[in-house]
């Protein structure tokens, strides 16, 4: 839950991007932004501007290098037990952070991301519903969800497999999920629509502070597409803030926020 006393942020500055294989093209320039709790973004711009290599790029694709600046996260509480793991990757990285105590929870009041592990970022609270969905064959959809949400919890709090899939049903029919998926391989032989509504079903149960949407949209029909961004709206209403950060091609998205704010990126990414 986040303190409205504490205006965290994702701060970026002077981000400069390339593909991992090829160093020569620079999608990302000199780039600069401050992504604010409680705010809603909408990131638009033609086909090639940087959108999808952003938010890609916060979440820590391997695809992408950052070649110079920084992305940061200010001022944000955590549980000291989800801290930990992150505290050691980055004394063993030697990555800047600095933390006050406040009891059992951490104040992060700086810590910069570029060279933390996705893991790390997820536990960070950063998530990402990309915009091609892997299949992971072998991989039991229900399973999944059960270890990535018990991975946010102390052991003591763990749910168990019956306890864990009567609160699956729950956030299931928030966005009218397909039961039947749920007892199949994490989106093996899933429609694209499916596997849309798969990623905001992860999101539900992650329950992060960073919202990142890569055309969650799209592979949609209009009915699915409503029903999705009707939970995504609810979920930021009911989080206390966070960020939400979403590129779509969908103008009828903005309808469902009452606020937001749009980041044209082209006149950002010189």
């Amino acid at each position: 839950m986040h303190n409205d006393k504490i205006k965290s942020m994702i701060r970026i500055r002077n981000l400069s991007v390339t593909l991992s294989d090829n160093k020569s093209k620079r999608i990302i320039n000199n780039f600069n932004l401050d992504l604010q709790n409680g705010n809603v973004y909408f990131l638009v711009g033609r086909n090639g501007s940087g959108k999808s290599t952003l938010v890609n790029t916060i979440m820590g694709n391997p695809m992408y290098t950052i070649e110079s600046g920084d992305i940061e996260i200010i001022d944000e509480i955590y549980e000291k037990y989800r801290f930990q793991k992150i505290e050691e990757e980055c004394k063993e990285e030697d990555i800047d952070f600095d933390v006050e105590d406040l009891g059992d929870n951490i104040k992060l009041k700086r810590i910069k991301i570029n060279r933390l592990s996705a893991t790390s970022r997820s536990n960070l609270g950063i998530f990402l519903a990309n915009q091609y969905p892997t299949e992971i064959p072998g991989v039991g959809l229900t399973s999944f969800l059960r270890l990535i949400y018990n991975n946010t919890l102390p052991k003591e709090k763990h749910l168990s497999v019956f306890a864990f899939k009567k609160y699956l049903e729950e956030i299931s029919e928030k966005i009218n999920y397909p039961k039947e998926l749920l007892k199949r391989n994490l989106n093996e032989g899933f429609s694209g629509g499916e596997k849309k509504k798969t990623e905001i079903l992860q999101m539900l149960i992650l329950s992060p502070k960073y919202v990142f949407l890569d055309e969650i949209d799209s592979g949609l029909d209009k009915k699915s597409t409503h029903e999705i961004f009707e939970a995504i709206a609810d979920y930021h209403r009911t989080n206390q803030g966070g960020i939400l950060v979403i590129v779509t091609h969908y103008d009828n998205a903005k309808k469902h926020f009452d606020n937001f704010i749009e980041i044209e990126m082209q006149k950002l990414n010189q």
